[in-house]
């Protein structure tokens, strides 16, 4: 790590946004939660990869090193108090027990044990968590807490994205269609209901609109990503390119959308135009054009 660098090597880059419990901010190396998951995505993907282009042993050793962080992640970072995973462990291997949105990130991978990701998913959906336009980058309960703060309070729209694509990952829709409907009618009190780079934390109430965060980005690339990985997640909408298939999991849309059209879907060669329309207790899929041998499937 260079010396003249940022002291904060993962997204939320901040001097002061990895800490402990008692607000003592901490010394590294660091290792945070969310870098593990990558990591771990990015281990088990390497090898899928390897395995479809015939490099077995590749995929082995690939696969065996996802495994092994695996096995050893729950026992390093997960804190029974807070129940949820330490948002890093500090230079001397000691978690830093926060209830940040990082652990959210963990989910998207995969990497959380299922009773905990479902710890996790109720904390950052909490008062303490959710403002009611999104959740927020560090709980209330936090010592260095601060609605107005650039990472310990704010509200990340592209961080939101990631943490309901998790949530789905782990079957919580209701979770991931709360995160969606709460950022989008943050939009419709923004400026050209446009999505920041990051507004504050304050709490939702009666007849007030999200508080501005005064230097974010608008447009920003994160935040106008968001909206599309938002939907891809309550949609449970998976791409299979190998196979050709488009694959819906348990299908949700929010009460504020009726119908959602999907135009020219291209896998290979080939194209899809879908329409989805929500009803009380289902969306139903209707294919409109398919060029070639594309399948849709629906599990619902």
């Amino acid at each position: 790590m260079s010396p003249t660098g940022l002291v904060q090597q993962g997204w939320k880059d901040s001097q002061d946004s990895v800490f402990h419990a008692d607000g003592r901010l901490a010394d590294g190396p660091i290792a945070l939660c969310e870098l593990q998951a990558y990591a771990y995505a990015a281990w088990e993907g390497a090898s899928a990869l390897a395995q479809a282009v015939g490099r077995v042993r590749l995929a082995h050793l690939w696969s065996e090193r996802a495994a092994r962080l695996r096995g050893q992640f729950d026992q390093a970072f997960w804190c029974e108090s807070p129940g949820s995973y330490a948002l890093a462990l500090d230079g001397h291997k000691r978690p830093c027990a926060v209830r940040a949105s990082n652990a959210g990130h963990v989910l998207l991978a995969g990497l959380a044990e299922p009773q905990h990701a479902r710890r996790v998913a109720a904390h950052l959906t909490d008062r303490e968590g959710f403002s009611g336009w999104g959740i927020r980058t560090l709980a209330t309960c936090e010592a260095r807490y601060n609605p107005m703060s650039y990472h310990n309070g704010s509200i990340w729209p592209h961080d939101n994205s990631i943490i309901a694509a998790g949530f789905t990952r782990y079957g919580l829709h209701d979770e991931a269609l709360a995160v969606l409907g709460g950022l989008f009618e943050a939009t419709l009190h923004m400026d050209l209901h446009r999505l920041p780079e990051l507004f504050c934390g304050f709490q939702r109430g009666h007849d007030e609109s999200p508080v501005s965060y005064p230097v974010a980005c608008s447009p920003q690339a994160w935040a106008s990503g968001a909206p599309f990985l938002l939907l891809q997640s309550v949609l449970g909408l998976e791409i299979l390119a190998a196979q050709r298939i488009v694959k819906f999991t348990r299908p949700r849309l929010p009460e504020f959308l009726r119908e959602v059209r999907i135009s020219n879907l291209r896998i290979g060669p080939h194209t899809l135009d879908l329409v989805l329309e929500r009803h009380e207790y289902d969306v139903g899929i209707d294919v409109l054009r398919r060029t070639g041998p594309i399948e849709v499937v629906a599990i619902k």
